[in-house]
């Protein structure tokens, strides 16, 4: 993120925020990289053959955008955090479809530690990821807010810090916790290191 403008970026969408739809035109190229790279980051960890593409994640997370354009956008870190959730939402959302055309057959499971430690480039079974992110979100909503932004944004441990308004250790420790709880809910056990 460091190739932004910060505060251009800030001040387009503090304004974009207050109802000026031109700053939303003015934002997109300026974000347009990081968006694509929060979108490659997702869609590296989608089966072989998936329906959408980079360019086609990153549309539908602007058109749904422009739909939430009433959100209280803080920074630019807040916006990114944001855009991860959305495309998330995006893509657990073509699974589940894709699931209730199949009926489930053929879906492999992967466990978080695989997904996390062992090979992050792998398909993740998303629906059983996101049952156990809702699960923990309404346990302890922040350690779920860490999840989301430094797995599916690619935020670093200081920039999640910084949206959460929490320090770097509270975000070391809420993201190692989330990952034993997400692993107990994924696989009924946790790992021995974690």
């Amino acid at each position: 993120m460091g190739t932004l403008d910060v505060a251009e970026v800030t001040g387009l969408l503090r304004a974009w925020s207050q109802g000026d739809q031109s700053a939303m035109e003015k934002l997109a190229p300026l974000v347009d990289r990081e968006l694509r790279r929060i979108a490659r980051r997702h869609m590296a960890r989608q089966r072989a053959g998936h329906v959408l593409q980079t360019t086609a994640l990153v549309n539908e997370a602007y058109v749904r955008l422009i739909d939430a354009a009433k959100a209280e956008w803080r920074d630019r870190a807040h916006f990114f955090a944001v855009c991860a959730k959305i495309m998330r939402r995006i893509l657990v959302d073509l699974e589940r479809a894709n699931r209730a055309a199949k009926r489930g057959e053929g879906l492999a499971l992967l466990p978080l530690d695989e997904l996390l430690v062992v090979a992050p480039e792998r398909n993740p079974d998303l629906v059983a990821l996101d049952d156990a992110m809702l699960s923990l979100a309404r346990i302890d909503p922040r350690k779920c807010d860490v999840v989301e932004m430094r797995f599916f944004g690619g935020l670093s441990v200081e920039e999640t810090a910084e949206v959460l308004r929490v320090s770097p250790e509270t975000v070391k420790r809420d993201w190692r916790l989330a990952k034993v709880w997400l692993l107990r809910e994924l696989c009924g056990s946790a790992p021995d290191d974690a």
